[in-house]
């Protein structure tokens, strides 16, 4: 068995963890054909994932949070993918989610746009969402919405489903006050603070319950 064949095997029962069934074969084959390192990283608040081009010696690396379902993560590295591809094209001549990137990522998206793959909610979310994907997904609160529905924590609340003018804890620590939705966003105050932040109507939230003596003040 050739090295290809090793590292193709290795990388298929790796991905089996993280993927839908379905996906892992053309997955594992591109991380070989493409020559990149799929680095799965530790849950962070600011990206699901991210792609370096090659520097410094190092080659194409993109990394996924861990703790995101099967679906979200296939949505995401593909999406980044999609950026490996349009720089080997482009380099960094080309607008990161501009045509080009749009283009590359409904192109490989195509083959996992398959109701043997996503549930059906799922897949009509994603089918509209990929007509125009945007720079996130996150930015789509339908497929979003969809798609935490499948998270391991599915009973979690979201803000958008708490009333105005509810006290809740953000990441645990921070308190703020729910406020009136502007556009896409709620408009919520860090009480603390007094600060004044927009949050996605489906961030993760926990009611505040002052006479919770472990909740903190």
């Amino acid at each position: 068995m050739d090295l290809r064949a090793v590292q193709y095997q290795k990388n298929s029962e790796i991905l089996k963890k993280y993927l839908p069934e379905e996906s892992v074969e053309l997955i594992a084959k591109w991380i070989v054909e493409l020559d990149f390192k799929l680095k799965i990283k530790r849950e962070r608040s600011t990206r699901l994932g991210d792609y370096t081009s090659p520097h410094n010696g190092f080659n194409h690396t993109i990394t996924v949070n861990h703790n995101l379902n099967k679906f979200s993560f296939l949505i995401t590295l593909v999406h980044e993918v999609a950026h490996l591809v349009t720089y080997n094209e482009h380099k960094n001549s080309v607008n990161p989610h501009g045509k080009e990137w749009k283009q590359n990522f409904q192109k490989l998206m195509q083959p996992f746009l398959t109701p043997d793959i996503f549930p059906l909610e799922i897949f009509s979310a994603l089918r509209s969402y990929m007509q125009n994907p945007a720079a996130t997904s996150c930015t789509d609160t339908k497929l979003l919405r969809v798609l935490k529905l499948h998270d391991e924590n599915s009973d979690l609340l979201f803000l958008e489903r708490i009333p105005a003018d509810t006290l809740f804890l953000y990441n645990g620590n921070k308190i703020f006050k729910k406020g009136e939705k502007i556009r896409k966003r709620i408009k919520c105050v860090e009480i603390k603070s007094g600060s004044t932040y927009l949050f996605n109507p489906l961030t993760e939230v926990q009611v505040f319950d002052p006479s919770n003596v472990q909740s903190p003040l």
